[in-house]
């Protein structure tokens, strides 16, 4: 890839696109301080509310047996207890208070503290119920007193809350836990909804918290977002803060980078609205989520199917939990979702067949790379190619410009003529650089949110998720760069030099000092773009950069002929030849611009 006028063109085009993409991503930043009031608003909500309910003398404690008509009075007998769900790949932690999960231990995965990731702490599952007597009370307030394991079928583990009120109204509150799965079975049993709910209405409050897992929770903040189904279509929101629902909702989650919560509902919920935030301080929390649904049920009694996900962000396993709950892996969204479909039919195939015989992720990194590299090899060549031409039409070239001068629209019908006669495609010579542009933001998608990478080390990269470090700074560099030096990071960009020394040995010498310097600036640049980013990429630019450099040397030593260029090009010359529509209209708006400007030349003398 000579660096001519068009692959300037092509570089610059890239690094745009670079930094309005790093711009987008990290505006997010920016915004929190403008919901800072809205979240201290929501604190001070939260805690007001948690006031009344210790004016209320929580937990409330039921006498199923008292016909008193005090429904609701304290028992010392009842006291919250804990019982547990386990199987291969979970361990689900419920409480009798409320009869809901509190917290699940995600056995396979560990976060920054070597320690099992632990998802649902502070969260909970709430609805009012009425007691009797104008008293009214959320379901997560009450202590069931009656716990009941049931037995296991078909290694289907079990266990059911239930209470019943003076006036023999009993709510049951059902969970279940089949093996090697990470979501849990919730169906609330209602018998009496007439005298339980107000006017047959459901009203879910689902509060749900997440914490730092990853390395750094600013990245992972960052990373954070709320995603759901309405209307059996796919959505999510990452900067806003509510969001009203117009449609029946199937299913929301709370996800961080590999890591979601997510309520689904079966049968789904009529409407709803959901309020959400990113933390700003410096703790390890990352965002709260409080959705409020609702949902009409008939007769007396009532049935709500629910299913609690608590799990990673795996592809397949999502697939298999709700309508488009896949789409909660970011593969490419909003500006950059036409790389979706590249990471889904070939980045993501490409990469399991590898994995399924790789073992080390590193490796399949490398051949997934050396993958992508022979399947552009045809682009690259004809661009090799087209970037010969030029140079062995560089002579006529200067002899035109020379005798043209500064006539510059003179000079560009004249090179338009003479690539028409040669059959050169002056833009062939950044087809490899455009051709990086859907390529690097299809993996930087994959690699930021492919879960299978989380962990894994290679050479010196503790974690191909996250980026490697070799040193620490004392310090914090401006623009992106972090307090750590990143050697992968150090050889992308070193092999990007490579690159470039070797294009500007193989240039004719340049007249413009812009087109000498811009592709030793690239790589600077690079430098700043990549230092944090996860080193599964800066590992893949860096082998995409050694297998150029290769193909280089092979295509321009041993496959490109000169001297046969040449003579195709002379032959090619005595072909007649046919204008396409394109060239007529462009050599006619550019004879047309040529007549201007002399007039404009003759006016002036």
């Amino acid at each position: 890839m000579n660096t001519d006028k068009n692959t300037v063109i092509g570089f610059v085009l890239l690094a745009g696109l670079f930094f309005m993409y790093f711009w987008y991503t990290n505006k997010q930043q920016t915004e929190l301080a403008t919901y800072k009031k809205h979240f201290d608003d929501s604190v001070a909500m939260i805690k007001a509310t948690a006031e009344k309910a210790a004016a209320l003398k929580n937990p409330i404690k039921i006498d199923s047996a008292s016909g008193a008509a005090g429904i609701a009075k304290p028992l010392d007998s009842v006291k919250e207890t804990f019982s547990y769900l386990e199987n291969e790949v979970v361990k689900v932690k419920l409480s009798n208070k409320g009869g809901q999960v509190v917290g699940v231990t995600l056995k396979k995965y560990n976060n920054y503290k070597k320690e099992n990731v632990y998802l649902g702490d502070s969260s909970s599952l709430s609805y009012p119920i009425n007691l009797g007597n104008n008293q009214t009370v959320q379901i997560n307030q009450i202590l069931f007193p009656t716990t009941t394991i049931l037995p296991s079928e078909n290694g289907v583990q079990k266990i059911e809350y239930s209470f019943t009120t003076a006036a023999g109204k009993t709510v049951r509150h059902q969970f279940s836990l089949q093996p090697n799965k990470y979501n849990i079975e919730f169906n609330i049993q209602l018998d009496g909804t007439d005298q339980l709910l107000t006017n047959n209405q459901v009203n879910l409050i689902w509060d749900v918290h997440s914490y730092q897992q990853e390395r750094t929770s600013v990245y992972e903040r960052q990373m954070s977002n709320v995603c759901f189904s309405e209307g059996g279509e796919f959505d999510y929101v990452s900067s806003k803060t509510t969001k009203a629902f117009e449609k029946p909702i199937q299913w929301i989650g709370l996800v961080q980078q590999f890591f979601n919560t997510t309520i689904i509902a079966k049968d789904g919920l009529a409407s709803g609205k959901l309020d959400w935030q990113r933390k700003i301080d410096s703790g390890n929390g990352l965002a709260a989520l409080q959705a409020q649904m609702q949902t009409k049920t008939t007769g007396s009694n009532a049935s709500i199917a629910l299913s609690l996900y608590y799990g990673p962000n795996d592809f397949q396993i999502l697939k298999t939990q709700a309508p488009e709950m896949e789409k909660i892996v970011n593969l490419g969204r909003d500006l950059y979702s036409f790389v979706r479909p590249i990471n889904k039919y070939i980045i993501m195939p490409v990469f399991d067949f590898f994995a399924g015989f790789v073992k080390n992720f590193g490796w399949v990194v490398l051949w997934l790379t050396i993958f992508i590299r022979l399947v552009t090899s045809p682009l690259t060549y004809s661009s090799y190619l087209s970037s010969a031409k030029m140079k062995v039409l560089k002579p006529e070239l200067d002899g035109i410009k020379k005798r043209l001068g500064d006539d510059q629209q003179g000079f560009a019908m004249e090179q338009m003529k003479l690539f028409r006669e040669a059959g050169v495609n002056p833009l062939g010579g950044c087809i490899p650089a455009l051709l990086q542009i859907p390529i690097f933001f299809a993996l930087y998608s994959f690699f930021n949110s492919n879960i299978s990478l989380r962990g894994q080390s290679f050479l010196w990269s503790q974690d191909l998720s996250s980026y490697d470090v070799i040193a620490k700074l004392p310090f914090t560099v401006p623009m992106g760069f972090g307090d750590h030096i990143s050697l992968f990071t150090i050889t992308a960009v070193i092999t990007s030099v490579f690159i470039s020394v070797y294009n500007m040995s193989m240039t004719p010498t340049q007249d413009n000092p812009a087109l000498k310097y811009m592709p030793y600036i690239f790589p600077v640049m690079l430098l700043f773009i990549f230092n944090r980013l996860p080193s599964a990429l800066t590992w893949y630019y860096t082998v995409s950069n050694i297998v150029t450099l290769i193909l280089q040397l092979i295509i321009q030593k041993f496959i490109i002929n000169h001297d046969s260029i040449l003579a195709a090009i002379e032959v090619k010359r005595k072909t007649p030849k046919k204008k396409s529509n394109w060239q007529s209209k462009y050599e006619q708006m550019m004879e047309a611009q040529k007549k201007v400007q002399d007039l404009k030349d003759k006016t002036k003398k």
